[in-house]
């Protein structure tokens, strides 16, 4: 893996990217990681982003089947 040191970066570009990263409940530089490979792997930024947050989405979670609704009596 490659290091790489951004030098010169705006205080409010730095503050945005700490909100981000704490909105998404992950470390900026982990924010900066996934941003970064959004732009540079295909252009496909959807894509990129579901990739880079697979962890956190809880796609492992066991969901009931779901059951068909209640009729509502309205009168």
């Amino acid at each position: 893996m490659a290091a790489i040191t951004v030098r010169n970066l705006d205080d409010e570009v730095q503050r945005r990217l700490k909100v981000r990263a704490a909105a998404n409940n992950q470390s900026m530089e982990a924010e900066v990681r996934a941003i970064l490979s959004a732009a540079v792997i295909g252009g496909d930024l959807a894509r990129a982003w579901v990739a880079a947050t697979a962890e956190f989405r809880g796609d492992d979670l066991n969901l009931p089947a779901r059951t068909t609704g209640r009729e509502l009596d309205l009168s």
